[in-house]
């Protein structure tokens, strides 16, 4: 008897199980767990205070754990949290850019270590015409434009963007949604924290502080 080969297993992707996270000795996240497979979107919801920004900041290895374990294809990321490093993009509530830059000027930065397009991200993110403003100059909404098109260039698997519709219209709404879909249909990830919706189909929800 010829047996088939067996098809390989695919990725685990991330896998957070019992996290626990103490800040000045209180307790912020109890007992999480959460798993993503590629080309998963996972939604962090809860009231403010309820720990959604600790939790992104956990899974970046920013945070320390006071219990439980993180992993990425069934290895602990603290064994390697530079390496883990290398897999992320995270986007805080600060969009991180050097307001004396222009825009493109900001993008060549990143896309040094990415490799990807600056005018392909500027062009998503309907930057273009802005391109070679300061970003000192730029409305709130536009710097969380271009912070959102510094995450697309960094071409990683796993997306943790914390409040990324902040300053946002419709159509950078609309916009954002297509990156998302696009990241996703390539085998990304992606967690994000709301207030409010954001355009991503096919979304699990972990709400904090229930």
């Amino acid at each position: 008897m010829i047996l088939a080969p067996a098809a390989p297993s695919p990725p685990i992707g991330l896998r957070a199980a019992a996290l626990v996270v103490l800040r000045s000795d209180r307790l912020v996240l109890d007992g999480i767990n959460l798993q993503l497979a590629p080309g998963e979107a996972l939604l962090l919801t809860g009231p403010n205070g309820a720990g959604k920004s600790t939790l992104l900041r956990a899974i970046a290895g920013l945070c320390p754990l006071a219990a439980g374990r993180i992993e990425w294809d069934g290895a602990d990321i603290s064994d390697d949290l530079s390496r883990h490093a290398a897999r992320l993009a995270y986007l805080g509530h600060q969009d991180a850019l050097k307001p004396g830059l222009t825009v493109r000027e900001n993008l060549r930065l990143t896309a040094r270590l990415g490799g990807g397009d600056p005018l392909a991200a500027l062009g998503a993110y309907g930057l273009s015409d802005l391109a070679d403003l300061p970003v000192r100059l730029l409305s709130a909404g536009q710097r969380r434009r271009a912070a959102l098109a510094r995450v697309l260039l960094e071409a990683v698997p796993l997306w943790l963007l914390d409040e990324p519709s902040l300053g946002l219209d419709d159509a950078a709404l609309d916009r954002l949604g297509t990156v998302l879909a696009s990241h996703r249909a390539h085998g990304g990830m992606v967690i994000a924290t709301t207030h409010v919706g954001l355009p991503m189909p096919e979304v699990r929800h972990l709400a904090l502080g229930a």
